[in-house]
């Protein structure tokens, strides 16, 4: 059953799973997907002995803004200040967590800049931290390639897209991202439904193009940003996944990516899994975080 609490600037859905005292774990989804990437691994930590807590993320499924006048920002620190208010108003003064494309985002700035917030970190794709003010930089072009609906939404054409055609245009997504997953419809509409959230489309072009520098931010969310110019280290204890077949997985993936991480490390590469390791392989994912707890 979806709960709702409100949380700094949201009324966040979320599903929570295993016994109330149990040593928690906060799972946070990507684009565009929702919670039912962990519909698999949720019931593996419950039984693990672990509070267990799946929000959906802004601009996703029942979550709603408290505030007509909150800017409907995508990026990356708001996005880690809604889990730390999150852990706040659920009185988790310290969780394990782990999360993929977004909500790993979110995960690794909490994990950098509040660490004493963390017990460890779960991050697919390694340090997943934006680097705003280099992103003019030109990638690989293989890179470029892969990244291609990030450019679509930098325009207007693009918004239209996303609002017009958002099930075909996620659905083409998964199936690019995730090569070996054979997922069904059902499977599929599921989290679709997540997307006819009100705020969808506006969070996720303000995502898009704030990481390249252009969009504005939310003023409150500035310092975050600034912070975040300096790459910082991770010092909690973490393990860094990659899917083996991840189509949007930048070539290497998170293979240089010790650097960034100074307590205790481990990567490890997932065969055949794509961008959406929880679902698709959902054991592992969870072997991960248990291996941590």
């Amino acid at each position: 059953m979806v709960k709702h609490i409100s949380a700094g600037v949201l009324d966040v859905a979320y599903l929570e799973y295993g016994p109330s005292e149990g040593a928690p774990v906060i799972l946070m989804h990507g684009f565009p997907y929702d919670v039912h990437a962990y519909e698999q691994v949720s019931p593996l930590l419950a039984a693990a002995g672990h509070r267990v807590v799946v929000p959906y993320l802004r601009g996703y499924g029942p979550t709603r803004f408290l505030s007509p006048d909150t800017p409907r920002s995508g990026q990356q620190a708001v996005l880690a200040h809604d889990l730390l208010a999150l852990m706040d108003t659920l009185a988790m003064p310290r969780a394990l967590l782990a999360g993929y494309d977004w909500g790993g985002r979110a995960a690794c700035i909490v994990s950098a800049l509040w660490p004493e917030r963390v017990a460890g970190l779960v991050t697919q794709n390694g340090y997943n931290v934006q680097n705003v003010p280099t992103s003019e930089r030109p990638a690989h072009p293989e890179n470029e390639h892969r990244h291609w609906y990030q450019y679509y939404f930098h325009g207007e054409r693009g918004r239209r897209g996303l609002a017009e055609n958002r099930h075909a245009l996620c659905r083409l997504l998964w199936h690019l991202w995730s090569p070996n997953w054979e997922f069904d419809e059902a499977t599929y509409e599921r989290t679709a439904a997540s997307f006819e959230n009100p705020d969808f489309v506006d969070v996720v072009i303000h995502s898009y193009r704030h990481r390249y520098a252009l969009a504005p931010g939310d003023p409150d969310a500035e310092e975050t940003e600034r912070r975040l110019e300096a790459q910082p280290p991770i010092t909690v204890p973490a393990i860094a996944i990659d899917g083996e077949g991840d189509g949007v997985m930048p070539l290497g993936g998170s293979a240089q990516h010790q650097v960034h991480f100074t307590g205790a490390y481990e990567r490890r590469v997932i065969p055949l899994a794509g961008h959406n390791i929880p679902q698709e392989k959902p054991r592992a994912f969870a072997e991960a975080i248990l291996a941590l707890a």
